[in-house]
């Protein structure tokens, strides 16, 4: 599935994972255009941030 960072880029979500040193962090594994990988929480992806003044989401779903 892919999602777009508030900032603009668009990321393909890989998998979800679980941290070794806790299993109970879930991580997101996701790729940006240029191939390379990147991981975060799973909290941290789908939070809501402060952007200019107002609450969205870090990383939107496109259809």
């Amino acid at each position: 599935m892919k999602y777009k960072h508030y900032k603009g880029e668009i990321y393909e979500l890989v998998c979800e994972a679980k941290l070794e040193s806790n299993p109970l962090i879930v991580m997101i594994v996701y790729c940006a255009p240029d191939g390379s990988s990147w991981v975060r929480p799973r909290d941290v992806f789908f939070e809501l941030i402060e952007h200019d003044g107002k609450l969205i989401h870090r990383f939107e779903p496109i259809n």
